[in-house]
């Protein structure tokens, strides 16, 4: 029989991973199971992943307190499903503003595309500092210790764990330690892996800074430069702040030292003849179009997630976004490493799966980078491409991949649904996303006849139906905690060997 809640009998609770529900206030005592270098986006968000199966996570970040820089803007669809997967994109959208726009490839695109395949069809404009203080608290709330002030400089590994070496002398010893600091990566450095690319070979500047030009200057100024430069503009953050962007004035040697303020309204007058009377700068700073991408994301007991595994120009908002999802795919597989139960193949997974996503990000970077030069080679480009992207398949086509909705995972043959996240679908009983809260795996079965008894300690199973579901040929579904489908169909034998591959070995008894 099921329950209320659609679960079969049998399908306990007693797995060794725990819900949110079961960790709040809980702090990581005894041994360190995992450190995570870098307490930006990503690794708070692998660092919540991990304490949603029990795992003993310590985050150390270099910075005594948060920024409060805001690079990146906003989240893409994919990543705003992660949130609602987690349950926490209600915070998110308090805080946050709904967009349909176009203009998200390469500033291209006549409007936002109709029928995403996806319940969160915008974007999600939310500052960087916002995205992460929501989950730095919900990584704390789950019991995830960060500790701030507190920079990597070194490491080491053996056959049993890694130990860290702090900047103050001090070592940390754990099981395994994830690089998520960022574009500089220590952690990368310290292992010496390759990070093939190309350096950059154009600048921009990027500010939060005071204006006092008025909205009509602002809009006609910046709608004359963008026909010569669309690396330009000013775009309102409120109480008269913006955030500016203009090109730099060429490549600069000091990757370190950010620009000033005389630097950024210099730039301002060279290029559209007015700095808009910026002043009072709350951060400035200047990024390249370097690409590069690390060789290998895992070194033994050693991972790369975020900027640290890949870098590129911010054209399109994806980087924020790529780490984040780089962290979701990371999280339920190297808690399943330490929790004992994972197949043998599952923690390399992480690098066949996101490897060739990074890359394809970098490419279709490259490809934006190019079509935003001012040269008249680009700018034919960019006549051409704006025509085809008048057709709605095209519009959409480029549209999935900047929002990562179109990613799909080499899993094999199968159902055309298998190697894609599903998206949020209604049930009898609710909605597919609010199943997934605890990070398990989750058996979607419409069909009543299926089991998965010997992995209930890893694997929920759900019987509910959905038109949704049937319109997609899925009579049931085998979902992994990141949300991608691992099978479909409604043989047994079939849904037995999927939860081996997946989830180990079944359970005695």
């Amino acid at each position: 029989m099921n329950d209320e809640n659609g679960r079969v009998d049998g399908d306990d609770d007693g797995h060794r991973g725990h819900g949110p529900d079961g960790l709040d206030g809980m702090e990581a005592t005894g041994p360190v199971d995992v450190v995570v270098a870098g307490g930006g986006p990503t690794g708070l968000m692998l660092a919540a992943e991990l304490r949603l199966h029990g795992v003993r996570t310590v985050v150390l970040e270099r910075d005594p307190e948060p920024t409060g820089h805001s690079r990146a803007q906003g989240l893409h669809v994919r990543s705003t499903e992660v949130m609602d997967q987690r349950g926490l994109l209600d915070r998110f959208l308090a805080l946050g503003r709904q967009f349909r726009v176009g203009g998200f490839f390469a500033g291209l695109g006549p409007a936002w595309p109709e029928d995403l395949d996806t319940a969160h069809s915008y974007v999600l404009a939310i500052p960087q500092a916002e995205t992460e203080r929501l989950l730095a608290e919900h990584a704390t709330r789950l019991g995830a210790e960060i500790r701030r002030g507190r920079a990597l400089a070194g490491l080491s590994q053996d056959e049993h764990g890694v130990t860290a070496e702090l900047a103050d002398g001090t070592r940390l010893r754990c099981r395994y330690l994830v690089g998520c600091d960022g574009g500089r990566s220590t952690v990368r450095k310290r292992l010496g892996t390759p990070f093939p690319g190309e350096p950059s070979r154009v600048d921009t500047l990027l500010g939060d800074v005071a204006l006092t030009a008025s909205p009509e200057e602002l809009a006609a100024v910046t709608a004359e430069v963008r026909r010569r430069h669309v690396r330009y503009g000013a775009m309102p953050l409120g109480e008269g702040r913006y955030r500016v962007i203009v090109p730099a004035g060429g490549v600069s040697e000091d990757r370190a030292t950010p620009p000033g303020l005389d630097e950024l309204r210099e730039r301002l007058r060279e290029v559209g003849g007015t700095d808009f009377g910026a002043h009072d700068p709350r951060w400035i700073s200047r990024f390249g179009d370097a690409t590069r991408q690390a060789e290998r994301y895992r070194t033994g007991r050693v991972l790369l997630a975020g900027d640290a595994a890949h870098i590129h120009p911010p054209t399109g908002g994806q980087g924020l976004n790529l780490g984040i999802q780089d962290a979701f795919n990371l999280g339920w597989k190297l808690a399943a490493e330490v929790n004992g139960w994972a197949p043998g193949t599952l923690l390399d997974s992480y690098h066949a799966e996101r490897h060739p996503v990074g890359a394809a990000v970098l490419e279709n970077t490259r490809a934006q980078t190019e079509l935003m030069n001012p040269g008249p080679g680009p700018r034919a480009l960019r006549g051409l491409l704006a025509e085809l992207m008048e057709f709605e398949e095209v519009n959409r086509h480029l549209i999935e991949k900047i929002t990562a909705i179109a990613v799909r995972y080499d899993l094999g043959g199968g159902h055309p649904l298998t190697g894609r996240r599903l998206r949020d679908v209604r049930l009898g009983r609710g909605r597919l996303y609010e199943l997934t809260r605890t990070g398990r795996g989750l058996l979607l079965d419409q069909t009543g006849r299926l089991s998965a008894r010997g992995w209930s300690d890893r694997v929920d199973h759900v019987v509910d139906t959905s038109p949704e579901l049937d319109g997609l040929a899925v009579p049931a579904a085998l979902l992994r905690p990141d949300g991608h489908v691992a099978w479909a169909g409604d043989d047994q034998g079939e849904l037995a060997d999927a939860l081996t591959r997946w989830f180990g070995e079944p359970s005695a008894g």
